[in-house]
């Protein structure tokens, strides 16, 4: 059964519940940067996807590396 897909603005878009940019490029760079052991930021402002692409990236190097993903966001 086909999902319908909506926009998503309140929490991580998921591809198979919402419509999004496809962000392989955007991970195949950072990919490169942690390969060759350097620093990045993401630093864009709200609702730009951060947390989806982090959640993303999570996935993305799971193969190749031990991934820790940590929410320091408030809880209350």
């Amino acid at each position: 059964m086909d999902r319908k897909r909506t926009f998503n603005v309140t929490a991580v878009c998921r591809p198979a519940y919402h419509y999004m940019v496809n962000l392989d490029g955007r991970l195949k760079e950072i990919k490169k940067l942690v390969d060759a052991g350097q620093y990045f930021t993401i630093n864009r402002a709200r609702q730009y996807g951060k947390t989806t692409v982090l959640r993303a990236l999570n996935q993305y190097l799971q193969e190749d590396y031990y991934v820790v993903l940590i929410d320091f966001k408030k809880g209350w």
